[in-house]
């Protein structure tokens, strides 16, 4: 029987840190082939919006930036049943408690992946609107998805060396070299955010 997995990147890349969980798919899409029955997804802040993806999966890994209360940059694995415990827990966003309320609709449901993994990074910044990873937490981007990788491979889903082509990925636009590398320098920077991402003012 063919395991489904679904490994999905949550957060809001405009907010610094908070981009982290998207930035781990990107990057293992970038880097890594798997077969047909592995799903790499952007969820960015989605919602409910992510369940029917749950639905269809039996595996789901999660990448995230979650207030665990440790040192900023540290990496922590939660799995089974302490991962909706961890994502609702000192919620930085409105994305930890709506992705919170994804599993716990799925298990309602009697529709929740049976194998849970939440790769979870320590943020240093959020309160950058328009700003990127800070270094921190960037560095852990490799080290996450090698231990989603032996994860993964404990349960012989295995990946190969190459790319995942994905139309479930952020637009070219605003991957992590085009977005950070866009934004202004800290001289010319807007105080309150990147000039970019607020509306033309009249």
């Amino acid at each position: 029987m063919t395991t489904n997995v679904l490994i999905l990147g949550i957060g809001n890349v405009l907010w610094a840190d908070e981009g982290f969980g998207v930035r781990c798919v990107e990057r293992l899409a970038e880097t890594h082939a798997f077969d047909d029955n592995v799903r790499i997804m952007d969820g960015g802040t989605q919602g409910l919006y992510l369940l029917p993806f749950l639905e269809e999966a039996d595996v789901l890994v999660v990448f995230d930036a979650v207030d665990y209360g440790l040192e900023p940059g540290t990496l922590k694995i939660v799995e089974g049943d302490e991962v909706p415990r961890f994502m609702g827990a000192k919620k930085m966003s409105l994305h930890q408690t709506g992705f919170q309320d994804v599993i716990a609709t799925a298990q309602l449901m009697e529709q929740c992946p049976e194998t849970l993994l939440l790769i979870g990074c320590q943020p240093v910044e959020l309160e950058d609107y328009g700003g990127g990873l800070r270094d921190a937490v960037a560095a852990q981007i490799d080290p996450s998805i090698e231990i989603a990788l032996e994860k993964l491979a404990a349960l012989e889903v295995r990946a190969r060396k190459g790319r995942t082509g994905s139309n479930d990925l952020a637009d070219a636009s605003i991957k992590r070299d085009a977005y950070e590398g866009g934004r202004p320098s800290e001289d010319e920077a807007c105080r309150i955010g990147d000039d970019r991402f607020f509306p033309e003012r009249a």
